[in-house]
């Protein structure tokens, strides 16, 4: 049976749901119940781990057997296993839901199969619905799903020929205001953004995600990677959130570390040195390359060393958008499927 215009609907309202949902260890989750006549019975949202799922927080607002005969419209295909919650395909089936579509499967071994759950329950069940915009809703919780780690972009900016900075070191400013407005939007789209401690000697940057004069209201957490001590008087210590130190060389464990605390987004924008280090280990999903007119030349180049010995180990990039930010140009790339680096086991068998 095809998805009826209403119910299409019901999905954007759904994906809009799930799209202002918390990040963290869970998916972002919406869902809407429809009557049988497709009226909006109730909406609701996953609000964080350990908290009722997006089906279930729909059907708690609705009355004892409500919901029985009605169609719930899921971002994510409902699971089918008992966590800190217990499995939204059962609710559902006990609710009386007589129909059910969702956008993308859930991935996780444990998780995954509330579809088949439910059809053998005799319900209704249609997939793939605006599937490739709950994809880039959920898409960091898909990469960390995926490989166990968070997603990771890193970003540089360059002159044409390639390099960060003039050979005295100064890189202020290689790109234009633009260019440097759209890395902090960028950057509060992040959980944490990390640098070396190299970057926080020479810069003492702030690590916040501003809007012009002010600051957005999502600050990543800044991340600090190295052996050397942060002055106590650096403007990073006066960040919204207190800087989270590594003093390794293991970048895998930094990974781990973050990870563990609920980090899903990760933004590299520590220099060439500590950019490269996450390539050459491949600790990249996504490269923002900002691209400014300029012509520098000399020996600072905006990577390094990053373990390509030949051209047959080049590291293969997808380039998804090119944007133009007045002179200057972004290149928006992800690391291609074909590349090995990519292509790690799934380390993560669902939380939710």
């Amino acid at each position: 049976m095809a998805v009826h215009e209403t119910e299409r609907r019901a999905m954007t309202r759904a994906l809009e749901l799930a799209a202002g949902g918390p990040r963290g260890i869970n998916p972002q989750v919406g869902a809407v119940i429809l009557s049988p006549t497709g009226e909006i019975l109730a909406e609701g949202w996953h609000h964080g781990a350990g908290t009722p799922h997006a089906e279930v927080d729909a059907l708690s607002k609705l009355a004892e057997g409500a919901a029985r005969g009605a169609t719930a419209v899921v971002t994510l295909e409902p699971c089918n296993h008992t966590g800190r919650t217990g499995p939204c395909a059962l609710a559902l089936i006990d609710a009386g839901i007589s129909r059910v579509i969702y956008s993308l499967d859930d991935p996780g071994v444990v998780s995954g199969g509330g579809a088949e759950r439910l059809r053998n329950a005799g319900v209704e069940v249609e997939s793939g619905e605006q599937s490739d915009t709950a994809r880039a809703v959920i898409a960091d919780w898909l990469t960390a799903h995926r490989l166990g780690r968070p997603h990771i972009t890193v970003k540089w900016a360059q002159s044409l020929d390639g390099r960060a900075a003039a050979n005295d070191g100064t890189s202020q400013w290689i790109t234009g205001p633009l260019a440097r407005a759209d890395v902090h939007r960028r950057r509060a789209a992040a959980d944490a953004i990390v640098v070396g401690t190299g970057t926080v000697l020479a810069d003492d940057p702030a690590l916040t995600a501003r809007d012009g004069d002010a600051l957005y209201e999502h600050q990543p957490i800044p991340v600090i990677i190295g052996s050397r001590t942060t002055p106590a008087d650096a403007v990073v210590r006066r960040h919204p959130h207190e800087p989270l130190f590594y003093d390794t060389r293991d970048l895998h464990a930094v990974v781990a570390g973050l990870q563990s605390r609920g980090i899903q987004r990760v933004f590299i924008e520590g220099g060439p040195t500590l950019a490269s280090a996450f390539l050459a280990a491949g600790l990249a999903d996504s490269v923002l390359a900002y691209i400014a007119p300029v012509l520098l030349g000399g020996d600072r180049l905006a990577l390094t060393d990053i373990g390509v010995p030949t051209i047959d180990g080049a590291l293969r990039l997808t380039v998804e958008e090119w944007v133009p930010l007045g002179p200057d140009l972004l290149a928006v790339a992800r690391m291609s499927e074909n590349d090995p680096h990519v292509n790690e086991p799934d380390l993560n068998e669902g939380v939710r």
